[in-house]
């Protein structure tokens, strides 16, 4: 029987951090240089394939027993990096969580802040959502447990926040993505007062830039994908951040499948810690250059500049790499 992460970490902590954030960061950065020559081609599925592949490769030259809790899809919809999917060479278990292309349109319009996104945490430690929509709303650090709901009006969150950051409604920024079925929460946060930032995709980097210095969004909200929701819960539980998640069905053929996967209540709300148990290691890199990382850069000598956001709450860290390799 092998033994669970926490204990491995214990035992043989700097080789085992080191070889695992090397080798998270190794396969964000595959991914989104196989994403470069299709920057701006238009072509959405060929540069999601490539930086599937490259991710891919990546993860089985790792020393680990990993398992795709959240991938490319089931297994009949995706011919690799599919849900249940094991890969690497062998050792400490995991469930990995992965985008590998967040944000295809972003990339193949050559628009901002598409980038290649994985974390890591124990085994069976993500929830195993299935590709259909969630509602998700996520605030930052250092604020009261509860102080935001999705079960409470917009404006009740807001007037939550306010209090709690002892700020004004017009000091708040909110950011929600810019889609026709939010077109009310639009009108309702603006109807309050508060300022609206639209974004046109790629809500994981959105999520976490709750917690951010560098960032004046203040709350995210709205429907998006439930894989996504899943990898921004990983980063804002070692930031310290608050998201909640709902999962939305268009039909009943969706929800059978969540069954099937195990999601026995269907209307449930869940907490950062219902869709991340144990340690998370989270990296993103940049192909696109965006609000919060910068995108790939070819040089004469065919290296590439990366820009990278790591985050471990095995070693509470929680630091920005820039490399420049081929």
């Amino acid at each position: 029987m092998k033994a669970p992460i926490k204990k491995i970490f214990n035992e043989q902590v700097e080789m085992l951090n080191e070889r695992l954030h090397v080798g998270i960061l190794k396969a964000t950065k595959a991914a989104a240089k196989a994403c470069y020559s299709w920057i701006g081609k238009g072509d959405e599925k060929a540069a999601d394939q490539a930086a599937v592949n490259a991710m891919r490769s990546a993860l089985n030259e790792l020393d680990i027993s990993g398992v795709v809790a959240i991938g490319e899809g089931e297994r009949d919809e995706a011919p690799m990096l599919y849900i249940g999917e094991q890969v690497g060479r062998g050792g400490v278990e995991l469930d990995i969580a992965l985008d590998p292309l967040e944000g295809t349109t972003l990339c193949a319009h050559n628009a901002p802040n598409s980038i290649s996104v994985m974390a890591m945490t124990n085994k069976n430690g993500f929830l195993h959502a299935p590709d259909t929509y969630m509602e998700k709303i996520a605030v930052g650090n250092g604020l009261p447990v509860g102080v935001i709901h999705l079960d409470n009006s917009i404006k009740q969150n807001l007037k939550n926040l306010c209090t709690a950051k002892k700020c004004s409604i017009y000091d708040l920024h909110v950011c929600v993505l810019n889609r026709p079925r939010h077109d009310k929460l639009i009108a309702d946060i603006r109807e309050a007062g508060a300022r609206v930032k639209l974004i046109k995709d790629g809500d994981v980097m959105t999520a976490i830039a709750t917690t951010l210095p560098s960032s004046e969004i203040d709350l995210y909200i709205g429907t998006g994908g439930a894989p996504e929701g899943v990898l921004a819960a990983a980063a804002l539980k070692v930031l310290g951040g608050q998201m909640q998640g709902r999962l939305l069905f268009k039909d009943e053929i969706e929800e059978a499948r969540a069954k099937r996967m195990g999601i026995l209540d269907t209307t449930k709300v869940y907490e950062i810690n219902d869709m991340v148990q144990g340690e998370v290691i989270f990296a993103a890199t940049g192909i696109t250059s965006g609000d919060y990382l910068e995108g790939l850069k070819q040089h004469k000598d065919e290296r590439f500049s990366y820009h990278s956001l790591l985050i471990s709450s095995i070693t509470n860290m929680i630091s920005y790499h820039k490399a420049c390799e081929l």
